[in-house]
């Protein structure tokens, strides 16, 4: 196989593990937990077993479930779009790792909402009265693409300015 079309599939297995490992905490985190059961483990960290039928920090949770299908499309919009630019950008190592993890959390999450109508979320950050909205394995992975694909365009900024300079 060329090299280009394996680096593709590379970025596709990358994404498949982190879809893998978001699905199974997810089952056992349903399976293990009630509905809103909170398992502490830090003194600002728990476990806890919530639906979210919104998008990120719950937004439109409280909608009449046509949300759902938004999201649905809205996430199947951006895996074609994440799947384009790996295939046209394969050669960019930290751009493709940026949409891999983008990648493998999208689809985590559009899993989440085809088959339940919502996502679950068992990761609970809290100090004293304040709550960080819960999350899951596919949210930490599409953060850290997002974080990833700022850096990667702060790199390519002054890789043009210094070029520029020359």
């Amino acid at each position: 196989m060329p090299k280009q079309p394996r680096a593709f599939v590379a970025w596709l297995l990358g994404a498949a593990v982190i879809v893998g490992l978001d699905q199974w905490t997810k089952v056992y985190f349903d399976s293990t937990l009630t509905y809103g059961q909170r398992l502490p483990v830090l003194s600002f960290f728990d476990f806890t077993l919530l639906y979210n039928p919104g998008a990120a920090f719950s937004f439109l949770s409280d909608g009449q479930g046509w949300q759902r299908w938004l999201f649905t499309i809205i996430a199947v919009g951006a895996i074609v779009l994440i799947l384009h630019l790996l295939w046209r950008s394969r050669g960019q190592h930290l751009f493709c790792v940026a949409l891999m993890a983008i990648l493998g959390g999208a689809i985590g999450n559009l899993i989440d909402r085809v088959q339940h109508g919502h996502v679950v979320d068992f990761l609970l950050f809290y100090w004293q009265q304040w709550h960080f909205p819960a999350f899951n394995i596919a949210d930490v992975s599409i953060t850290v693409g997002a974080i990833l694909l700022i850096l990667d365009e702060i790199r390519r900024i002054r890789r043009q300015a210094k070029k520029n300079h020359e």
